[in-house]
């Protein structure tokens, strides 16, 4: 059989690049980046080549299979089907609605079928008792987004492309290639910006990737950021260079807010100097196109919010908000923000710690204790999608305890990973080479207007389910057991919708009322365009302007301040994450190609802080903090901070139970199994997964045995 070259892209990460797949006698031959993508021109990383290890991953599943004494049974789908909903049904009939949990991954905004019927076929279980991924890294950014723009997902993004100067805090592109910034191929762009006479500064514990290639590098002690950023917007306030348009208000409030946060108390908080903090400030002032850019290390930590909320802030009072090369709301073929609601906060609260929902969703931080705390509206079964929080949420051990005492829990997953291994049933949905897709979410975060439509590369089995006829069958399950009423009629409707029916809805009622029928003709994409300004007619906020002056985020500052001034155990290191080019959260460890090579698990530590520990570069150490012990290698490196520790996300693959082969054998502890719950930003939730203070040093019975052994040598 000849072989034939399809077009699709990567969705993977967020970078969403376009892809080349040569099939031949039904079989992935060839991957490789297609130029004709006009977005990601040609760029791919290694996990794009991965498509074919999960295509052929014989750890995969492919039927539905349920629990059984000493391992799993194949399940047809309907009786599947009928399963979870009695179950479920069941338990919520028994306790009430909240009874019943759910969570979802990260990976359901990179499928089409979950975000056209996932919604849908959950609302259905009306529980409050909801969780996902997004308020484990993002949601300060959606939270800012919302308090400032009115609307949860109106995200401006760095116009990469044309801006001539670019701050960057906590963010990796090279690594990430963009997040909550679809910029593939970043390196690249980052050598325009340079190459055009601009300019990249990057601040950041670890000298990363970006951080090695960028014009200038400033170490920032972790949890300090929003000091850093604060000082930028008094030092652009103070050398009169705050220009905000003419629909933003709140320029005085704000300015009396950071009256005391000067480069001054910055530096002594952040370790930059003062002198920097405001040659920086005077240069992104000062610039004609500018854009600051903060991503998951100034999310995840205590002030995330204020981070965020302050990254916008020196970006719209220097005018570089909806400015051509500053920041920009991207303008997708399908307009994402009216298909999804706007956000709201507070409206109910979690049960045992009061932490307030947003846009719907309670945050992951509150998830074990919800199951683990007996009482009215205890968490008795739970739901999971494309997720595995015992290794991606804070304080994974306790989790695991959590669901391991669940009544019931079902997975749609193809793996049995380190959550799903405490299912009572899995549904296997099929793998991104066999499904259609359009790019519903992060065309919406593009550093380019485009659009593109992706037909299945390979054909499924008879047997198999995509993940939009997994959320139909079930959910239209569930309505079964319901009364007749019209929004069952609705819903029913919704879910009998295929995602390419809904696409082609939205195309067509688009901004540039595009069709499928016209996507389908360029399958390589439609080039849209730079980015256009669209402000303030774009806003969600009721008046169309924008109030700097939110009252929730500088009700904040005296406990930044207290925070930054609170004693700390002169033994503590600072705990940090970081991300690879060759990892995608917890679930990319089965493919061999992307696991091979150098180990990347190990605890980065910069060697001053070796020495002062009588440590040595390769030992095994043990990392200590309020939440927990983990074992794992040290490594020096001179790229940390002193005082700062680095261990990635993603890790920890060798619990009991745990069916992947290849992500068996990476070595590796979970990072989460010491973050710790408790401790969370005040506004959002999110944990605080950067900053954490642990102790490290040999393992105790390393440690007895040299006691032991010098009390000999003496005696």
């Amino acid at each position: 059989m000849a072989a034939t070259v399809r077009r699709t892209s990567c969705n993977l990460c967020e970078a969403i690049c376009g892809v080349l797949v040569t099939v031949e006698d039904g079989r992935v031959t060839d991957i490789r980046g297609d130029e004709s993508d006009p977005l990601s021109r040609g760029h791919i990383c290694p996990k794009a080549v991965a498509l074919k290890d999960l295509q052929e991953d014989p750890d995969r599943l492919t039927t539905p299979v349920r629990r059984v004494d000493g391992g799993w049974e194949p399940l047809g789908w309907d009786d599947a089907y009928a399963l979870v909903a009695d179950r479920l049904l069941a338990i919520q009939a028994a306790h009430g609605r909240n009874a019943v949990g759910v969570y979802l991954g990260n990976p359901n905004v990179h499928s089409l079928g979950a975000m056209t019927h996932m919604p849908t076929a959950l609302r259905l279980l009306r529980t409050k008792n909801r969780f996902s991924a997004t308020s484990v890294d993002q949601l300060p950014h959606m939270l800012a987004s919302y308090l400032l723009y009115g609307h949860q997902l109106m995200v401006p993004v760095a116009d990469i492309d044309r801006t001539s100067y670019l701050l960057m805090l906590g963010a990796n592109p090279l690594a990430s290639n963009g997040s909550m910034m679809t910029a593939p191929g970043f390196g690249r762009r980052l050598r325009d910006v340079r190459r055009r006479g601009g300019r990249v500064v990057v601040i950041d514990p670890r000298r990363t990737e970006t951080a090695a290639v960028a014009d200038e590098h400033h170490f920032v002690r972790p949890g300090t950021d929003a000091a850093f950023l604060l000082a930028l917007i008094h030092q652009v306030i103070a050398d009169g260079r705050a220009r905000p348009a003419s629909y933003v208000d709140g320029l005085d409030a704000v300015t009396a807010a950071v009256a005391e946060w000067t480069p001054e108390r910055a530096a002594a908080a952040t370790g930059i100097p003062a002198e920097e903090i405001r040659r920086i400030a005077g240069e992104f002032g000062a610039a004609d196109r500018a854009a600051c850019y903060g991503r998951v290390g100034v999310s995840t930590q205590q002030f995330g919010t204020v981070c965020q909320w302050a990254v916008q802030v020196l970006n719209i009072i220097t005018g570089n908000l909806d400015r051509p090369g500053g920041t920009m709301i991207p303008r997708p073929a399908v307009d994402t923000l009216r298909g999804i609601g706007r956000g709201h906060v507070g409206a109910w609260k979690s049960r045992v710690r009061g932490l307030a929902e947003f846009g719907g969703e309670l945050p992951a931080s509150a998830m074990a204790e919800e199951m683990l705390t007996p009482g009215e509206g205890q968490i008795r079964a739970m739901v999971t999608i494309a997720g595995n929080p015992v290794l991606s949420t804070p304080n994974g051990r306790k989790l695991d305890e959590g669901l391991a005492g669940l009544e019931f829990m079902v997975a749609v997953d193809p793996y049995i990973n380190e959550t799903t291994r405490h299912a009572d049933v899995i549904l296997p949905p099929t793998p991104p080479l066999e499904r259609d897709h359009y790019d519903l979410a992060f065309h919406q975060l593009a550093v380019r207007n485009t659009a593109r439509w992706n037909s299945a590369v390979l054909p499924r089995s008879q047997s198999a389910r995509h993940d939009w006829e997994i959320f139909r069958d079930l959910g239209l399950e569930l309505l079964s057991r319901t009364p007749r009423s019209r929004p069952r009629l609705v819903a029913g409707a919704r879910l009998r919708l295929s995602p390419a029916r809904v696409v082609d809805l939205g195309l067509r009622i688009g901004p540039y009322r595009l069709s499928l029928r016209k996507l389908r003709k360029s399958p390589g994409g439609i080039d849209l365009g730079p980015l256009q300004p669209s402000l303030p007619g774009a806003l969600y906020t009721k008046n169309h302007r924008i109030d700097l002056a939110q009252p929730a985020v500088l009700g904040d500052l005296p406990r930044l301040a207290a925070h930054l001034v609170a004693d700390s155990n002169p033994d503590d290191l600072m705990l940090i994450g970081r991300r690879h080019l060759r990892s995608n959260n917890s679930w990319m460890h089965n493919s061999a190609r992307l696991v091979k090579g150098r180990p990347r698990h190990q605890l980065l530590m910069n060697p001053a802080d070796l020495a002062h520990r009588s440590l040595t570069d390769g030992e095994l150490v043990e990392v200590t903090s309020a939440a927990g012990t983990l074992s794992v290698e040290v490594a020096a490196s001179n790229d940390m901070m002193p005082g700062v520790v680095s261990l990635p996300h993603g890790f920890g693959h060798g619990l009991p139970g745990v069916r992947l082969s290849v992500a068996g054998q990476v070595k590796g502890a979970s990072v989460n199994d010491v973050t710790d719950d408790a401790v969370t930003d005040a506004l959002g939730g999110t944990a605080a997964l950067n900053g954490v203070p642990v102790q490290v040093g040999r393992p105790a019975t390393q440690r007895d045995l040299e006691q032991e052994t010098g009390a000999l040598n003496k005696s």
